[in-house]
């Protein structure tokens, strides 16, 4: 490895669900790799043995993958192989390193046993109270004698590890989005501890040395991050390891600048992906949470961001997560993909509401968001009949144009897939229009399109029109059409809508519509 080479980590715990969030500081570390053309590290911190479960693992590298976010080192699937010349990659794996250094810290009086019961620690910091001073751990343990502490462990007695601290020392750092930061050796808390009795290390002392012994260069993290960044420096020093650059990112907040939350769209990316946000969108958007290069342009292609992108130009203030704003950049994917790839990722939304059923073998070619769906026929649930992929392919091409995400085509164009639709008989006049006249419109659209040879749009837009025009306000024949047909206050145009549905069902909805209106 180069002495250059820059390389950075992306070390999640899998307790949960890849987020936002997490998925935005995998994101920042990989663009700054790639940038600069370094390493980009997948790191699992599993050692909270409790809450870790393999399908969160599974998840996070899944959802990853999903966002072409590939890394160059570390763990590589949830059967446990692995990539790299600096593993294990999980913490898990990483006892007898960790169990190494500690007792290097030890040897070199650098570490030490502490004994004290909760009960001291807190008698302790009582008295520092009433003397109004910052509480801190003064090394009281470490000036017992080595017999002394033989004899405590010998004993059984209960005991910690804790990192020897030079008193009233600054601790500084710079960092790359929020320039030179200090903090003082008396304000930590005072001697931290680094282990517990049977070795197993703490968060930051385990960061500490994964970082080390993986050469991690650059740092990448979330702001909450800042608290932990001193001690993890002066364990380093403790270890004689070369400093890294640290960068720490805003966090992410809702709409109303509190903290992310689930409230706020804090959901896991697979829900997202349920949703029908397409990977690149919803990249994009997490690119532009805390990062912007300037000028007004903001859908960026993954190739474009990485050229442009600098920790300098990540803003200090937190991000705001903005769910308009995503649906924004989401539907202006969805316009740019070729609608046949619309279309066969819109098909398993229809078939998860039940609005279509493969009539092909559904083990063979699961319904999965984003399968290669064949164009075989599909079987209406609702209407009780058969449809082609090309039916399908008029009816999301119609609503290509206004989906903010692909899950919304059930709710937009349910009315294709229904036999029968409802709706208030109000809903069918025209701004300040009369039953009697709807009534007389509706009838002679009816008549039209009992005549009309060639069902095709062009043929249907013309002969309606023809009428519609003899009126002062087409609307008054267009609008009870489309309501008619549609049932929805806002729809695709009536022209699209009877060229799709067919003959027989447009008259049919016809005569239920003035059926309504007569008999209120």
């Amino acid at each position: 490895m180069s002495k250059e080479e820059i390389r950075v980590r992306f070390a999640p715990s899998p307790t949960g669900f890849l987020h936002i969030g997490s998925a935005r500081i995998a994101l920042f570390n990989f663009l700054f790799s790639r940038k600069k053309k370094g390493s980009f590290i997948l790191r699992i911190e599993d050692t909270d043995k409790e809450r870790s479960k393999t399908k969160y693992e599974e998840d996070i590298m899944r959802s990853l993958k999903w966002l072409s976010l590939s890394w160059d080192e570390g763990v590589i699937d949830e059967e446990g192989r692995e990539k790299g010349n600096f593993g294990p990659y999980r913490q898990s794996k990483r006892g007898e390193i960790y169990k190494k250094y500690i007792n290097h810290l030890l040897e070199k009086n650098l570490a030490y046993h502490c004994f004290c019961s909760k009960e001291d620690l807190e008698k302790q910091k009582e008295e520092q109270r009433k003397r109004k001073e910052p509480p801190q751990y003064k090394g009281r343990c470490f000036r017992l004698s080595e017999r002394k502490k033989e004899k405590m462990i010998k004993e059984g007695k209960d005991f910690v590890i804790r990192l020897r601290l030079p008193e009233n020392e600054v601790v500084e750092f710079e960092d790359a989005i929020r320039g030179k930061v200090s903090f003082n050796t008396k304000d930590i808390g005072g001697d931290f501890v680094i282990a517990k009795k049977d070795f197993s290390p703490l968060y930051n002392f385990a960061c500490a040395i994964d970082d080390m012994q993986m050469r991690i260069t650059h740092i990448i993290r979330g702001e909450d991050h800042i608290s932990n960044t001193p001690k993890q420096i002066l364990i380093k020093n403790a270890l004689g390891a070369p400093a890294c650059t640290y960068a720490h990112l805003p966090l992410t907040l809702g709409e109303d600048k509190s903290k992310l939350s689930k409230r706020h769209g804090a959901a896991s990316l697979c829900e997202y992906k349920e949703k029908g946000y397409l990977p690149e969108a919803l990249l994009n958007f997490i690119t532009l949470l805390g990062w912007h290069p300037g000028g007004e342009k903001e859908i960026f292609s993954l190739e474009e961001i990485v050229n442009k992108f600098s920790l300098k130009d990540c803003q200090k203030s937190g991000a705001v997560f903005d769910i308009k704003k995503l649906d924004f950049i989401n539907g202006q994917y969805i316009r740019k993909k070729d609608t046949d790839e619309i279309v066969r990722m819109c098909i398993p939304h229809l078939v998860k509401e039940g609005f279509l059923r493969p009539s092909f073998d559904e083990e063979r070619y699961p319904p999965a968001y984003g399968g290669q769906i064949p164009k075989i026929g599909y079987y209406a649930l609702k209407r009780e009949k058969e449809m082609s992929y090309g039916e399908i392919y008029k009816i999301v091409s119609l609503y290509k144009e206004r989906m903010k995400n692909l899950s919304q085509i059930g709710e937009l164009a349910d009315y294709f897939f229904k036999e029968d639709i409802s709706y208030e008989e109000e809903l069918l006049f025209w701004k300040e229009g009369k039953k009697k006249e709807t009534i007389k419109n509706l009838e002679k659209v009816l008549e039209i399109f009992s005549n009309i040879k060639k069902w095709e749009k062009e043929e249907i837009e013309k002969e309606i029109l023809e009428e519609a025009n003899k009126e002062k306000d087409r609307g008054k024949m267009l609008w009870p059409l489309r309501v008619a047909l549609s049932g929805k206050r806002a729809s695709a145009g009536p022209f699209d809508i009877a060229a799709t549905l067919g003959s027989e069902t447009v008259k049919k909805r016809l005569k239920r519509a003035i059926n309504v209106l007569k008999e209120g």
